[in-house]
């Protein structure tokens, strides 16, 4: 049986919810400021790091198991990849149409 070593420490803690509170800050941003298309990216990115890192622990490190816990993070960074990849094309799509206003 695989056992888990519990050598998680206050500091990786603390690094973790830092890292959690600058993601939920650049998604809250974005959220008000849409048609900024870095900002977008960047949001975008944020749900990609979460992703991977959570398919991380669990299929490369095994230090997390698919409970509902690591099940509800992934499900919110995949929906929301899907949902912002189908509002970049509109995103972009509003680009277009405003290049060609000033044109």
């Amino acid at each position: 049986a695989h056992t888990l070593l519990f050598t998680v420490n206050g500091l990786q803690a603390r690094t973790f919810g830092i890292w959690t509170l600058l993601s939920s800050v650049i998604r809250c941003l974005c959220a008000i400021d849409i048609r900024n298309t870095t900002l977008y990216y960047i949001t975008l990115f944020t749900f990609f790091m979460a992703l991977v890192h959570f398919l991380s622990e669990v299929f490369i490190y095994h230090t997390a198991a698919l409970t509902i816990g690591v099940m509800a993070p992934l499900m919110v960074a995949s929906f929301s990849i899907l949902g912002m990849l189908i509002g970049l094309q509109y995103l972009e799509v509003e680009a277009l149409s405003e290049n060609k206003k000033k044109n």
